[in-house]
């Protein structure tokens, strides 16, 4: 858990050093391919007006889903990784 405070930390600095805000962020997501997974996703950035896109893997194993999503500022795009990480399990953030 420590490592990812400090991954929240530099990317925190990142966003805040190289955008003005509110802005456009996309987020990209691996998950397992599971309906039920992937609406997880979608339901956390629901009424958000995100335009959200699905490409299955080759094998169909695994879906990408990324999300392009106007945010008001570096903490709240870092709060959505967080709830991501928290309630969708198996997901692999990019």
């Amino acid at each position: 858990m420590k490592d990812s405070e400090e991954f929240y930390k530099k990317l925190r600095v990142q966003l805040a050093d190289t955008s003005l805000w509110p802005t456009a962020y996309l987020y990209k997501f691996i998950v397992p391919t599971d309906d039920a997974k992937i609406t997880q996703i979608e339901n956390i950035f629901d009424n958000l007006g995100a335009v959200i896109n699905k490409k299955q893997s080759k094998n169909g194993k695994y879906t990408s889903v990324s999300i392009n999503v106007r945010m008001k500022n570096p903490d709240e795009v870092i709060n959505k990784y967080k709830e991501v990480a928290i309630k969708v399990e198996g997901v692999i953030s990019l």
